[in-house]
């Protein structure tokens, strides 16, 4: 019997970064992103900001059912699909709308689930993007066995799990951290521990130094990240990704961030938390950090950052425009797709909603 005990397995004792919150670069032996890539990630965070805000607006609109805001985790989620190829495939939970616009789904598509209108809202084979996975950490078998496929297939093909601090006290996390090692499949593990699993403190889910320890005990390289530095993520899962995809097995990652909106619209934050420990990571804000690094730079400039806006705003009109307007619902399509082909029990149900308005209609 073979014991893994290798010391490349352990996070570092920091979370590792680029750049300071005071936007300064840090020194460090990772390779700083290519200035193209990085004004590409602070564009892809505005937009993603002006995105998670009208859709929180949405909501207290009463035009959406509920909204998990990831505002103060942009970084995280933009710096994530950013590193992928087309070809690879996310695995979101339901607080990651803003990985999924970033991924070039429609805006309103990726809200048609959270407004309780038809299905997941766009076509998973189309953007390589599994729905929203709402109960915690079930994306994650998904996420190995969609990889073990690929794997098998000889397919090209990286899977990425996204979950928060959370899912980690699910069984279903260990389950996939375990046979992805044991498969050595393709697939990268970000956590984003934004603090809290609702209300409860990462303090009273595990006594481990950090979540990327858990890393070794599978098998599997633990990397500690600032989740907040959007250059060390796009770094971190661009290092995890090749290794996955060059046949190194899985990764997992736990990137520091913090989630400043309350769990959801029906959520009371204040209950759980203080207003003194959300306005310190206000001050870590990942936008402001990048635009400052980049301004710095000489390679961002109010210009640009007012065409970003413009941008931005253009497409919330748009979303908000799309939002108002009230759908063209066929209650028949609830049964459409939920089999590859209609059970009997199926059928029967169908045709008893049918028949129901039939009569309404009479």
């Amino acid at each position: 019997m073979t014991v893994v005990n290798s010391p490349t397995l352990l996070p570092t004792g920091v979370p590792r970064s680029l750049i300071d919150p005071d936007g300064r670069p840090r020194p460090s032996s990772d390779q700083f992103p290519a200035d193209s890539v990085l004004l590409d990630l602070h564009r892809r965070m505005v937009l993603g900001r002006r995105f998670d805000t009208q859709a929180t607006a949405l909501t207290k609109q009463g035009r959406l059912a509920v909204y998990p805001s990831a505002r103060g985790q942009e970084a995280c989620q933009v710096g994530a699909v950013a590193a992928m190829a087309d070809r690879d495939w996310l695995f979101p939970t339901y607080r990651d709308s803003m990985a999924l616009v970033s991924r070039g789904i429609h805006a309103v598509e990726v809200l048609t689930l959270l407004r309780g209108d038809w299905h997941c809202g766009y076509d998973p084979y189309l953007h390589r993007t599994a729905t929203q996975c709402t109960p915690l950490a079930t994306n994650t078998l998904h996420a190995v066995g969609l990889a073990h496929a690929a794997k098998l297939s000889g397919e090209d093909t990286v899977a990425v799990a996204l979950l928060g601090d959370g899912a980690t006290s699910e069984g279903d996390t260990h389950e996939a951290l375990n046979i992805a090692a044991v498969w050595q499949a393709p697939v990268v593990f970000l956590v984003q521990n934004n603090g809290y699993a609702i209300s409860v403190p990462l303090s009273k889910q595990t006594r481990a130094d950090s979540l990327a320890h858990k890393g070794i005990g599978y098998g599997m390289p633990g990397v500690l990240i600032d989740g907040n530095d959007a250059a060390m993520v796009h770094v971190a899962m661009t290092e995890a990704i090749e290794r996955a995809r060059g046949g190194g097995g899985p990764t997992l990652i736990e990137a520091l961030t913090y989630r400043i909106e309350a769990h959801t619209n029906a959520d009371d934050a204040t209950r759980y938390r203080q207003q003194s420990e959300v306005t310190e990571w206000l001050a870590r804000d990942p936008i402001a950090r990048l635009e400052t690094y980049l301004r710095g730079k000489g390679i961002l400039d109010d210009e640009a950052m007012a065409e970003m806006a413009a941008e931005a705003e253009a497409k919330a009109a748009q979303l908000r425009a799309a939002m108002n307007a009230q759908p063209d619902l066929d209650p028949a399509e609830l049964f459409s797709h939920v089999y590859a082909e209609p059970t009997a029990a199926l059928r029967v149900q169908a045709q008893a909603l049918a028949d129901e308005l039939s009569l309404d209609a009479s």
